[in-house]
Formats: C-alpha cells, structure tokens, sequence
C-alpha cells in the first residue's frame, strides 16, 4: 500500500489534532505527583481532549480501556490505567492519541515522579534525545530504514538498546498507517525500500530498553517490557514533512 502524501490542508487538520495531543501531554506532566492513580491520570486526560472539541482516539482502540497508555517503570508502553499510586522515585510513560474531524495525532512522553535517580534521568533522556535527533537528521530523499538505523545507532551510542517489535507509523485517517518505523534497522541495507517525501506524516516514537529489548507482554494483555526486566523510556511526536524537512505537528 501506498504511502500518502497529504496537501497543505489536510497537515493542518493532522497539526490541529496533533495540538491537542500536546496541549494533554502539558497539563498531564503538570499533575504528575507521589499519590495521583493512573486512573486519575486517565480522567483528566478524557476530559482535557474532550473539552478540545477531540475524541481520546486510544479508548476502545483495539480494545484499550483507558485514555493514555500509563507505562510505570518496568512497563515501557501499552500500559493500562489502574488504581496504581505514583510514588517517589517512579518513572511513568504517558502515551495519547486524539481524533478531531476525522483525522488523528499520536505523541508520548516519559516523566519522572518526584525526585527520580540520576539513571532513570538519563534514561528518559535517551528516549527523548533520539527522537529530537531523528527529526533533525530526518530530510526528503533519505530511506525510512536508514532513519531506522540512525535511531537504532544513536540509542546503542547511548549505551541502551530499542525495544524490538513495536515501531513508529504513519499516521492519517487512521491512528495507525503504512510506514512501520522500527527504532532498528531490519535486514542489513539501510538504502533500500520507501524513500521519505514532501507531505508525508508519520509518528516516530524511540521505545528504551537497558539490556535486553526483546518484548515480553504481561497478563493484561497488554503492558509491554523488556526481556531484561529493567525500566525503559518512551518519546513520540507526530510529524509532518514540510519543505523537505520534519516539522513536529504534536506541540501546544
């Protein structure tokens, strides 16, 4: 299938859904604290899209109870909200979408609860450090694998390694689109298959991992973590490539 290539009119409808992604993803980091549940969390989230004139795109996605994706330490994303207490010293990924006139924005961020160690701080920046390096590397012409290997490389320079089989994607009509963009490059030729190209847009969303990034999900069916046990991280932005460059959609 094609990839899209989307006019001016409708990146701003994406841009418009998008805004609203980031405008929650704000007010959501601005309640986090020791004490607040992830249902909480979650019931502001469905409020603040709601009173946007947006509908909360992720419930009953797939069958997704909740929101927002609330990943607690271990859990690196597709976390369900519960009755969980945050405490000090938690890591919690907070991962939205939105659907506003029929088009969709997708963007996630982790946050620290309270004071948070020094190694969770620079984990949570490697997440957030890939992203904004891919967006600025990210040019038309270049091969979606060769952004997969430039992220892959810059997470491994990190000293951490990307969560196998999930990935980013575009983005539209549909919450989820044809590219998948793996944080790794699949195969061993990064300049080959889908060239990247004006008006396209998509979502990149670097998923951390410490050791071992082979997926393993829980019970729930739906919290994902590491094969390694240990905390990840997660960073997303929607973004829309204008004038031959990224420009990020999901900011207030």
């Amino acid at each position: 299938m094609a990839i899209p290539i989307r006019k001016v009119a409708e990146i701003e409808k994406l841009r418009r859904a998008s805004k609203i992604v980031g405008k929650t993803l704000n007010h959501l980091k601005a309640q986090i604290k020791p004490g607040i549940t992830l249902k909480e969390l979650d019931t502001m989230c469905e409020e603040m899209i709601r009173s946007c004139g947006a509908i909360p795109s992720f419930k009953g996605l797939y069958g997704f109870s909740g929101s927002v994706c609330t990943s607690v330490n271990e859990v690196i994303i597709h976390g369900i909200p519960t009755d969980y207490k945050l405490q000090e010293g938690d890591i919690v990924g907070l991962d939205i979408g939105t659907q506003l006139d029929g088009w969709y924005g997708d963007g996630a961020i982790t946050c620290g609860v309270g004071d948070i160690s020094s190694a969770d701080k620079r984990l949570i920046a490697c997440a957030k450090d890939a992203l904004y390096f891919a967006i600025d590397h990210i040019k038309t012409g270049m091969h979606f694998k060769e952004l997969s290997a430039m992220l892959e490389q810059f997470i491994l320079e990190y000293g951490y390694v990307p969560l196998r089989g999930f990935c980013g994607h575009g983005i539209g009509r549909k919450p989820h689109e044809e590219p998948e963009i793996p944080n790794y490059l699949e195969g061993e030729k990064a300049k080959q298959g889908d060239k990247i190209k004006e008006g396209m847009v998509f979502c990149i969303e670097p998923m951390i991992c410490q050791k071992d990034g082979a997926p393993v999900i829980l019970e729930d069916k739906w919290s994902v973590v590491a094969a390694d046990g240990l905390r990840g991280s997660h960073y997303e932005h929607t973004i829309a490539i204008v004038n031959g460059k990224a420009e990020i959609l999901s900011v207030e």
